[in-house]
């Protein structure tokens, strides 16, 4: 079964936590998926992941060869079709926990100055919890990432 790990967003976006995630993926041999909720939210990331410090190998769900892809921007309503390992949302789009419960690794990321980012982490922490998923807690609060207990 399958762990999801809460990233409490405080100190800086998603997009400085991303790389760091991503690498990490990549290096233990997992196909990730990068979940977000709006296309324009998609294309940001893409751009960031083509510009940012290295490359990091992706492709936006709708191409010819999604099914390649080591990291596939996807929105809710679009199959990850490259298989992954790991799912990685921002934004808080909906969860179905057994999906997260088959892969290897959820991450999810969300925005601690947002109240109702705040309350959507909540509800997928109780859900996914309910559901047998072991779940971390990750704060930045500190400067660095700590996990929490």
């Amino acid at each position: 079964m399958g762990k999801a790990l809460f990233y409490h967003l405080t100190r800086s976006p998603a997009e400085d936590l991303l790389p760091q995630l991503l690498t990490r993926a990549l290096a233990a041999g997992w196909r990730v998926e990068l979940r977000a909720t709006t296309p324009a939210r998609l294309d940001r990331l893409d751009l960031h992941l083509w510009q940012g410090d290295g490359f990091l190998p992706h492709g936006l769900a709708g191409g010819p060869h999604d099914d390649r892809q080591p990291v596939l921007l996807t929105l809710p309503d679009q199959p990850a079709t490259n298989a992954p390992s790991c799912l990685i949302t921002l934004d808080g789009p909906p969860l179905d926990p057994a999906r997260i419960g088959a892969l290897e690794r959820s991450c999810i990321l969300f925005d601690g100055g947002d109240a109702n980012a705040l309350a959507t982490a909540r509800d997928q922490w109780r859900q996914l919890s309910a559901a047998g998923i072991e779940a971390e807690y990750w704060s930045e609060e500190s400067g660095r990432w700590e996990r929490k207990r």
